[in-house]
């Protein structure tokens, strides 16, 4: 399979095409469901158009845990993140996925080649899978951050839609992104299963919007290395279906303790 090309530096425009997106393309979703506890009404017709989506974070690297911001930097999985990313193709065999799409930064990618290669299944890139651009924190541990950005860290960890530390994406510009990139690709694959291999911030944004929780609330739910995640996408949106399955990772989790 061919590498993707390098991408470019963070700051820059991450396009979901080859030209730039036309206003529609960028505006924040509309808010998705009914009073339903938050989910979205699914009726027959939608049903029969409807994508199912495998959505996986990349496995660890080494950045993770360092507690190290990686954003756009392009940090390779660790030992263990390969044999992380080595157990999702055993593990999703059965899923019927018929096509593996990949964020273009390398961590993701070979990922993604772990699960596609050993199924023969077709993977391909999507810049608008990427993480979100944090700037001029990217690489530096959240406790550098703290001490040498106090007030920009305090916005960034309130999680202010519009802030944006300096030369980095603001978190409603990265939801826009994540979310409508998507729901583009869920709609080009509609009545088939799909993986999509991102990123933490990515499945973050995924989640809020398949369960209506603003982009400002804490967060409560797990965005695990090489988790396995489940949501349904209908002309209605997102639905979530299950989260942060890590069975496969057992015996990787076994296999770290003390002897």
């Amino acid at each position: 399979m061919k590498v993707p090309p390098r991408p470019p530096p963070c700051g820059a425009p991450v396009f979901v095409s080859q030209e730039r997106p036309q206003a529609d393309d960028r505006r924040r979703p509309p808010p998705e469901g009914d009073e339903s506890g938050g989910q979205a009404t699914l009726t027959h017709e939608s049903l029969d158009s409807s994508t199912r989506i495998v959505l996986i974070r990349h496995g660890e690297t080494g950045w993770n845990t360092e507690g190290r911001l990686q954003g756009h930097q392009d940090i390779p999985l660790n030992a263990l993140g390969q044999r992380q990313a080595a157990t999702l193709a055993d593990a999703l065999r059965g899923e019927g996925i018929t096509a593996v799409i990949s964020s273009d930064l390398g961590r993701a990618w070979h990922t993604a080649t772990a699960l596609a290669m050993p199924l023969g299944l077709p993977l391909s890139t999507d810049a608008g899978l990427r993480e979100r651009c944090f700037g001029v924190l990217e690489g530096h541990t959240y406790l550098q951050i703290d001490q040498q950005w106090p007030e920009q860290a305090l916005r960034w960890r309130s999680r202010e839609p519009d802030f944006a530390p300096d030369g980095a994406e603001n978190l409603r510009d990265f939801s826009a992104r994540s979310v409508a990139t998507a729901r583009r690709l869920a709609t080009a694959h509609a009545g088939t299963t799909i993986a999509l291999v991102s990123h933490g911030g990515v499945l973050d944004c995924l989640y809020r919007a398949a369960t209506r929780v603003p982009l400002d609330a804490p967060r409560t739910w797990v965005l695990g290395n090489a988790g396995i995640n489940r949501l349904l996408h209908t002309a209605q949106g997102l639905t979530l279906v299950g989260w942060n399955d890590a069975a496969h990772l057992d015996a990787l989790a076994r296999d770290e303790l003390p002897g």
